[in-house]
């Protein structure tokens, strides 16, 4: 069961999502505990799920992944095996890094990342458009980045 956060679980919440890789004397160092109390507390966060796991941020353009796009896909059906369909073979593409069940004109949002945009084209037609029950598909490329972050506001 999951107790309630104090004010120093926050603080090592949002230490973490700072910089994750900085070790549990760091942190307490930062959060104004000693080291034992604050590992015990990053152990129970952890385990309580409110870390649900502990990853690198990559640079997506030091990676040559430049080009970006939201994508608005509408199912045939707006039902829930249909939505179930789309939603598992989504989760195979690699190049979508989000997909989101949305309300109002479409079903899903999709944020997809590839080199460039031939690459999306081979997306669209050799995967996205082939997944059963896709009526329809809008994509938008975004042009820059204004904000991007992974930091919830806690």
């Amino acid at each position: 069961m999951a107790t309630e956060l104090d004010k120093i679980d926050l603080k090592i919440l949002r230490t973490l999502q700072e910089d994750a890789s900085r070790s549990a004397a760091e942190i307490a160092e930062a959060v104004g505990l000693s080291q034992s109390p604050c590992w015990r507390r990053i152990q129970r966060l952890k385990d309580e799920g409110y870390i649900s796991k502990i990853v690198a941020v990559l640079d997506r353009d030091k990676l040559d992944l430049r080009a970006q796009f939201f994508v608005q896909v509408k199912v045939v059906q707006n039902d829930q095996p249909n939505l179930n369909d789309f939603s598992q073979a989504i989760r195979a593409f690699p190049e979508v890094m989000e997909c989101h069940v949305i309300l109002g004109g479409f079903d899903f949002l999709l944020r997809v990342v590839t080199h460039d945009l031939h690459e999306y084209e081979k997306f669209y037609f050799e995967k996205l458009s082939r997944v059963p029950g896709v009526r329809e598909v809008h994509s938008f490329a975004a042009v820059s980045e204004i904000k991007t972050t992974t930091a919830l506001p806690i």
